[in-house]
């Protein structure tokens, strides 16, 4: 029985050793299959007419800003403005107490009376003794003296004139008044306050605010390619008031306020490899503030050019500039270095670096890896709201 059960147990063993090897000869050996490559969605640079620009950041800056001061010594009498209100050239905004400069102006004008009275006399004399003179009843001398007289009393008649005008000056000083249109700021001394007794006292400051300026710097690099793209062009005085800016502020998407350049430095500053821009512009709305943060553009020629236009948002960048990533004749992405414009709505220019013939990626950039192969979908590159820049 024992040997009948062994050889049962021989002939199971056997039978599960075929199954197994049977079993594993039947299963199939792992292989890597590769993804097929990723669709991305490839377009060509759109080509439109556009006006090339200088785009540049600054500040806006007050035409005119200045304090207002004492010029004379004594009791701040008058405020006779609101902190913060508008003023125009010529409101009298404090009073320095007048009445010592009035009598100031009224004593010299009493002496200008004196040397008048004594000028007219002497005048009657000198009239008197040159008749006499000609009819032999008076000495040369004696004319001679009453000439004289005549003429030193027509010095202090001067002399008391010229107190007079200073005496007025002075009391005119006493009225601080507007010295153009602009907006005032709060008042730095109150009324009963002595000032201008250790020299000018600033009393409160006066800001201009329209017209403003704007001022921002440009490289040397762009100096230069001004000069590449307008050799032949004139920049005297005229002629850079005739070039249009266009200012937008921070919070603004575009440039609202247009004005013109009055100012290009004629130098390059050494320290900082720029050159300065300046503009005026009108600001009725004041909806621009000295030392506010502004961008300008400045169009670097009369006439629309040609450009290459692509989605802002298919341009990358990294230590090594903007780039963009492009499909080759084998479907392969590239990484191209390309140098950017201005932006005409969310397209932006490319000014080098890009063909009309390349095939950029606009769509799955995610999936667009260089030198990873890729499915191109051909698509249209929809150009700005109603073709035209921003403004």
């Amino acid at each position: 029985m024992l040997a009948t059960d062994g050889r049962i147990v021989r002939h199971c063993c056997g039978l599960a050793l075929v199954a197994l090897l049977s079993l594993s000869g039947c299963k199939k050996q792992n292989a890597f299959v590769a993804p097929p490559p990723p669709p991305v969605g490839v377009a060509h640079a759109l080509q439109q007419e556009v006006t090339p620009y200088l785009e540049l950041t600054g500040n806006a800056q007050a035409v005119n800003q200045v304090d207002l001061v004492a010029r004379v010594q004594g009791f701040l009498q008058e405020i006779d403005y609101q902190d913060g209100a508008a003023a125009k050239q010529g409101d009298t905004l404090f009073v320095i107490e007048p009445a010592p400069y009035q009598a100031r102006l009224q004593q010299a004008q009493a002496s200008l009376a004196s040397a008048q009275a004594q000028l007219a006399q002497t005048a009657a004399e000198y009239k008197r003794q040159a008749s006499l003179g000609r009819t032999d009843f008076s000495s040369q001398s004696q004319v001679d003296v009453a000439l004289a007289a005549q003429q030193t009393n027509q010095a202090n008649v001067d002399n008391a004139q010229s107190g007079v005008t200073q005496a007025a000056i002075t009391l005119g000083y006493t009225r601080v008044t507007a010295p153009f249109d602009g907006q005032v700021e709060a008042h730095q001394v109150s009324i009963g306050s002595l000032v201008g007794f250790s020299g000018p006292t600033v009393l409160a400051t006066i800001v201009q605010l329209d017209p403003i300026r704007v001022i921002g710097s440009i490289s040397e690099q762009d100096v230069l390619r001004i000069k590449d793209t307008m050799p032949k062009r004139a920049f005297g005085p005229a002629e850079i008031a005739k070039v249009p800016i266009e200012v937008g502020r921070m919070d603004e998407a575009n440039y609202p306020h247009h004005g013109t350049l009055d100012y290009v430095s004629p130098a390059i500053d050494p320290s900082t490899g720029t050159l300065t821009l300046r503009g005026v512009l009108a600001n009725a709305d004041h909806a621009l503030l000295p030392g506010m943060f502004v961008r300008m553009r400045i169009p670097m020629a009369p006439q629309k050019a040609l450009a290459l236009l692509v989605p802002d948002i298919a341009l990358g960048s990294d230590q090594g500039g903007r780039y963009l990533l492009v499909v080759d004749k084998d479907d392969v992405v590239q990484q191209r270095p390309v140098h950017t414009g201005i932006a005409v709505g969310d397209l932006r220019v490319i000014t080098s670096g890009l063909t009309a013939d390349d095939r950029v990626v606009v769509s799955g950039l995610q999936k667009a890896s260089p030198g990873a192969k890729v499915v191109p979908n051909e698509v249209q590159i929809a150009g700005p709201p109603n073709g035209g820049q921003k403004q």
